[in-house]
C-alpha cells in the first residue's frame, strides 16, 4: 500500500500485493516499527471501536466466488522441507474479498491484516467504503476469532490504513490521510485501555528523507529494515536498514547481499535477528525468500515459497504466515492469508 511512484513494475504481484492491490503495495513509499518489547502483552486484545457501516461479508460483491485450494489454478509452491504444506486460514480470517499484509505477533496469538471487499475497486473508493482497512483476530482455544476492524480515525475523518507492524504497545502502519507528506506515509499508534490511540505521523526523516516503505524493527528496537526505491540502490525496490543511535534513526545502509537489479521488499526479521525474510520475483510472480546471518553478514537468499506468495510473517514457533493472491488471466481475483506450519 505505498503509493506515490511505482518503481517495482517488474514484479506484478509486488505491485499487486495487498495494499498493493488496494493502494498499498504499489507506493514508492512503503511503510513501518519502534520500542523493543520481546513479548506481546496481554493488552493486545483491542476493543473494537466504532463498527464499520457494513460487515466484511456484507461488503463483498454478490457475484464473488470464494476460491479454495481445490479451485486455485496457481497455488503456492513450497520449496523448503522445514515447513508443512501451506493452507489458508479459516473463515474467521479469509473471505471472498482480499485479505492481505498479515502480521502475527511473536506469541502467535494475535493476527493483524488488511482487508478490502473487492481488489478491483480503486483506492479512492476504498477510502470511504466503511470496511476497507486493518483488522485483528485473536487465537482462542487454538482457533482464530472473527476479525474485528481496528479504527485509527475518529469523528468524520477518512483514511486508508494498512501494512501493520506491532511491537509491544506500539503500532506502525501505512496510511493515506490528511497530514501526509507523501501519498502514503508511515504513522504510529499506542495501545491504551484496550484501544489503539494517539496516532502520529512518523516524521519527515523516515517518510521523506529516507523514503521508508514497509518495514520491520528488530526485537531490540535498534534496527529498522525497510524497502525503498531511494537513490543508491541496485534497482527497483531494495532492502535497506537504518540503525538507531542516541534515539535517532541514522542514514540508511543498503543490504547489498540480498538486493539485485530487480525488486526486493516487504522485509521481516525474526526475533533473534538472524533471519531476514523478504519478497523477490521468481518465474513471473512474487515469492518469499530467506537470508540467514552468518558471521554477522547476510548470506545468499534461499527460495522458500513461490507462485504469488507475499509478505511473510513468523511467530516464535517458526510458523510462516503469508499472503497468497489468486490470479486468473492476469487479473487478481482475491487474496487469502495462508499458514505454513513449521515441522
Amino acid at each position: 500500500m505505498k503509493k506515490p511512484q511505482n518503481k517495482a513494475g517488474t514484479i506484478l504481484a509486488l505491485a499487486v500485493t495487498m495494499l498493493v492491490a488496494t493502494a498499498w503495495s504499489c507506493a514508492s513509499q512503503p511503510p513501518p516499527k519502534t520500542t523493543p518489547t520481546p513479548t506481546v502483552p496481554p493488552a493486545q486484545t483491542p476493543t473494537p471501536t466504532p463498527k464499520p457501516q457494513k460487515t466484511r461479508a456484507e461488503s463483498i460483491p454478490a457475484n464473488a466466488v470464494k476460491i479454495t485450494p481445490e479451485t486455485d489454478i496457481l497455488p503456492p509452491i513450497m520449496h523448503s522441507g522445514e515447513f508443512n504444506k501451506p493452507i489458508p486460514l479459516g473463515s474467521a480470517i479469509n473471505t471472498a474479498g482480499a485479505e492481505d499484509s498479515a502480521f502475527v505477533t511473536p506469541d502467535g496469538n494475535t493476527l493483524y491484516f488488511f482487508f478490502t471487499p473487492d481488489p478491483s475497486i480503486p483506492a479512492e473508493k476504498q477510502l470511504t467504503d466503511g470496511v476497507t482497512g486493518i483488522y485483528v483476530s485473536q487465537k482462542q482455544g487454538g482457533q482464530w476469532s472473527n476479525a474485528q476492524r481496528v479504527m485509527l480515525i475518529e469523528n468524520n475523518e477518512v483514511a486508508l490504513d494498512g501494512c501493520v507492524f506491532v511491537q509491544g504497545n506500539e503500532m506502525w502502519f501505512c496510511s493515506a490521510r490528511k497530514g501526509n507528506l507523501r501519498g502514503v506515509d508511515l504513522w504510529t499508534a499506542r495501545f491504551n485501555n484496550g484501544r489503539w490511540t494517539d496516532w502520529k505521523h512518523a516524521g519527515k526523516k523516515l517518510n521523506v528523507d529516507y523514503e521508508v516503505g514497509e518495514m520491520h524493527i528488530t526485537a531490540d528496537g535498534n534496527e529498522m529494515y525497510f524497502h525503498s526505491p531511494r537513490a543508491g540502490g541496485k534497482g527497483g525496490y531494495d532492502i535497506w536498514v537504518t540503525k538507531k543511535m542516541n534515539g535517532e534513526w541514522q542514514p540508511p545502509e543498503n543490504v547489498s547481499s540480498v538486493n539485485t537489479p530487480e525488486a526486493e521488499g516487504w522485509p521481516f526479521i525474526t526475533q533473534d535477528s538472524n533471519e531476514l525474510w523478504f519478497l523477490r520475483n521468481y518465474k513471473g510472480s512474487p515469492a518469499i525468500f530467506r537470508s540467514k546471518k552468518i558471521g554477522g553478514k547476510w548470506g545468499e537468499p534461499e527460495l522458500i515459497v513461490s507462485q504469488f506468495a507475499a509478505e511473510p510473517s513468523l511467530d516464535n514457533a517458526g510458523n510462516l504466515y503469508f499472503t497468497h493472491h489468486y490470479f486468473k488471466d492476469g487479473k487478481m481475483l482475491e487474496a487469502d492469508i495462508y499458514l505454513a506450519p513449521r515441522k
